[in-house]
């Protein structure tokens, strides 16, 4: 179960989801308080897989100091208001809390009001993943269903099924195509122009 505890500060509403589903909070990873959040409508029935192509990491200090870096850039550079993930997983097969079950993200331009963006931390176009770090995200998201953040009957895809783009790399891209709920044809939950 997740409780959630608010604090009003003026017309600014922050919540801290106490973390389930074996993730790591923000808090334990030293990330910083999101400056603004929206809060995503839940059920969310997309899930969508990526890599951050960057280094990836192994231990539990490398990994951490990789999230922070990518939320500084995310919000000092990118002027968002969090770090754009929903989830990230490291080499060390844990999953860290980004924006979380509860808020919007920005990581799929389009798409961030109806989905949770689940990033693994390195080039899957190089690397493969572990079977670990798969098994791990197969965990949250049975979680997340199970906790009714997800659908039952939600779909799965790509990062570059939705956007141009080389995410979720190769390997972990062929990896995923075997996954329950992959959608092979995004074109039925395609923003349409």
């Amino acid at each position: 179960m997740i409780l959630v505890f608010c604090i009003a500060l003026g017309v600014v509403q922050w919540c801290y989801a106490e973390a389930a589903c074996g993730v790591v909070s923000k808090k334990k990873w030293d990330g910083m308080k999101p400056l603004h959040v929206e809060y995503l409508p839940r059920p969310v029935d997309i899930v969508i897989i990526q890599h951050t192509a960057t280094p990836g990491c192994s231990a539990d200090n490398e990994c951490e100091e990789l999230i922070r870096n990518i939320q500084e850039n995310h919000m000092e550079q990118q002027k968002f208001w969090d770090i754009g993930m929903s989830f990230v997983v490291g080499g060390n097969a844990k999953v860290y809390e980004g924006s979380g079950w509860l808020h919007v993200g920005a990581h799929t331009y389009g798409y961030n009001r109806r989905s949770i963006g689940i990033s693994f931390l390195g080039n899957y176009n190089n690397d493969e993943p572990t079977p670990e770090q798969l098994e791990a995200v197969k965990n949250l998201i049975k979680c997340g269903v199970e906790q009714g953040h997800l659908s039952p009957d939600y779909h799965l895809l790509g990062h570059k099924q939705l956007i141009s783009t080389e995410s979720p790399g190769r390997k972990l891209y062929r990896e995923i195509r075997t996954w329950p709920h992959f959608l092979e044809d995004a074109s039925a939950i395609m923003n349409k122009s």
